[in-house]
């Protein structure tokens, strides 16, 4: 996410660190820099020019703190208006007010509308609420059909609709039959099409004119990059949207579309899609994003999916076996399994502070995720008795576990050789004081020492 733009601004700065003092001059070339970066980007040129001017203004009025480099000056003015520029602060959905919560979803054809109604439902799920999924696409039975597979995949019911039935009456009949059932938060999942359409616009129009909405979330392909900011600002202009969900951005390595349609549009990015599963949704927060594209990582982030799939009884038993020297290679694959929950392998390392600077250097090692899926098969291919005791694994062994995984010995022996030496560092962690458990021993007083 951002990468491309992450390593240009990074270039930028770093032509900064050769100076002592922050003057016009070197000010002038640096921001020249970030424009050009921005621009690359495929940021909106007025929002480019507008983010260069402020931050030069700001540079000017500003006392120059003793402590800081200019490039570390620079990348606080940068940072605090990047996060101004992604809306300031979270805007959450409106779940307040008027029951059921109603949410309409609006976009061009394949821009993930069916699949992000699925998500945002099954995050508020989550967190108590119960959602209801109303497919008002007529003229793709195909769509129909998903939003009933995607509403069985979460556990979250679905409404009866067909493609005889107009829109703004399946709207009306789904919220008679949510207000029987006691849903409180209706997502409407409307057509698209390939390109603005007055048809479209009319139809949107009309449900938006006879059912109470709470929201209408515009659904962007980040991709399209300032296509995606066009076609919002049309679809603002003829709907008055209140929110912004930008998919794919797992794939947008250069973020013009999230850097732009807020500034445009005047209406706040809501979330952001990372991935093609249903879990992979984040709730969108402007100082976080702002701090991953200047390689500052994002530690909220990484602790709250962290929080997602580690319970903390999982976590003082796992903490109680590695005290004990039990870390076994079932705790092992378990620890692999909650890492995938997670994310990707980049995904994650993208929240990690400094990495950035880390991937920039040249032997630096990029994740594999198809080594940590092999590393899962191979272990998933031992018996628990292999699981719980990794020495008895023979030659013999290894070549039924290689055959049974799809893979070579020499991987088996690789996988066996890295949790070794996990135990080993364990090992010397555990002989330290506070090690594991975070708590470090403390020296009675005098007089309350065992004698």
């Amino acid at each position: 996410m951002f990468e491309t733009l992450s390593d240009k601004l990074e270039g930028a700065f770093k032509k900064l660190r050769g100076h002592g003092t922050l003057t016009e001059e070197n000010m002038a070339d640096a921001m020249r820099e970030v424009r050009t970066a921005l621009l690359e980007a495929d940021v909106n040129y007025s929002v480019a020019k507008k983010f260069v001017t402020t931050i030069t203004e700001k540079a000017k009025g500003q006392k120059v703190h003793k402590s800081l480099s200019p490039g570390q000056q620079v990348v606080k003015l940068v940072h605090d208006e990047l996060i101004e520029l992604l809306g300031g602060v979270n805007t959450p959905i409106a779940l307040d007010g008027r029951q059921p919560v109603i949410i309409m979803m609006a976009g061009l054809q394949g821009s993930g509308k069916t699949t992000t109604a699925a998500k945002i439902a099954r995050l508020l799920k989550e967190q108590g609420r119960k959602p209801y999924l109303v497919p008002a696409d007529v003229y793709r039975p195909a769509a129909i059909e998903q939003l009933h597979v995607l509403g069985k995949q979460i556990d979250v019911p679905v409404f009866d609709s067909t493609t005889e039935m107009k829109p703004v009456d399946i709207c009306h009949q789904a919220l008679k039959d949510a207000d029987v059932k006691g849903y409180d938060t209706i997502f409407i999942d409307t057509a698209g099409r390939l390109h603005v359409d007055e048809n479209l616009m009319a139809e949107l129009k009309e449900i938006q004119a006879e059912i109470p909405l709470s929201e209408v979330l515009f659904v962007a392909d980040s991709m399209t990059g300032q296509d995606a900011v066009t076609v919002a600002d049309k679809f603002n202009s003829d709907l008055e949207i209140s929110g912004i969900v930008l998919t794919k951005m797992e794939g947008d390595a250069r973020g013009g579309a999230a850097l732009s349609i807020k500034n445009i549009t005047g209406k706040p990015i809501k979330f952001v899609g990372i991935g093609e599963g249903l879990e992979d949704l984040e709730v969108f927060h402007p100082e976080r994003v702002a701090s991953r594209i200047l390689g500052m990582g994002d530690v909220l982030t990484l602790i709250e999916k962290a929080e997602k799939v580690v319970d903390r009884k999982d976590a003082d038993r796992l903490a109680q076996k590695l005290r004990k020297n039990q870390f076994t290679l079932e705790d092992f694959l378990d620890q692999i399994q909650k890492i995938k929950k997670m994310g990707s392998l980049e995904q994650i390392l993208d929240m990690v502070p400094g990495i950035n600077k880390l991937k920039q250097l040249k032997d630096t090692p990029k994740p594999d995720e198809k080594e940590l899926l092999k590393t899962e098969a191979i272990i998933c291919s031992m018996t628990k008795k292999e699981r719980a005791n990794h020495q008895i694994l023979n030659a013999s062994r290894r070549k039924r576990i290689a055959a049974g995984s799809g893979t070579q010995v020499n991987d088996v022996n690789r996988v066996l050789k890295s949790y070794s030496e996990m135990l080993k560092m364990m090992k010397k962690f555990r002989g330290k004081p506070g090690a594991i458990t975070g708590v470090k021993r403390r020296k009675a007083p005098k007089g309350m020492r065992r004698r």
